[in-house]
């Protein structure tokens, strides 16, 4: 069985069929689980102007992030120290985040930051939303 996702709820692992641009887009959560399997998990998010997903580091996953409205400034670095600005990531632009690279990204425009993202695997409990960054940021 298949089913095509509505708003608002994590599939948790079922076989699903979802519109990821409408998704996005229609998304004004900082972030929110919208598909969590046992190896991978798919979360939304909106990034604010002039707010930012904060430096991080995944050490055991892997991480996909694509843009799908506004512009993004994204930061990487093996070590805190060796964080530099790699480039602007448009619409459409992919970016790839290897298991253990500090990262950062940066909504310098005046639009929201429309991304989501891609954990191989999963970083976030099942169904998780996070309204803000700062409710982001209290549960880690």
């Amino acid at each position: 069985m298949y089913i095509q996702r509505e708003q608002g709820y994590d599939l948790g692992g079922v076989p699903a069929l979802i519109n990821i641009h409408k998704e996005t887009c229609g998304n004004n959560f900082f972030r929110r689980a919208i598909w969590t399997g046992e190896y991978l998990q798919v979360t939304v998010m909106s990034i604010p102007p002039g707010g930012e997903i904060g430096l991080e580091i995944h050490e055991n996953l892997d991480q996909f992030l694509r843009i799908e409205y506004g512009v993004a400034s994204v930061y990487m670095g093996k070590t805190k120290q060796d964080v530099k600005f790699i480039g602007d990531a448009n619409p459409d632009y992919a970016i790839l985040i290897p298991a253990g690279t500090y990262h950062n990204i940066i909504n310098q425009q005046k639009i929201p930051l429309k991304l989501y993202s891609i954990y191989a695997p999963p970083q976030h409990p099942i169904g998780t939303v996070h309204k803000t960054k700062f409710d982001a940021d209290l549960a880690e």
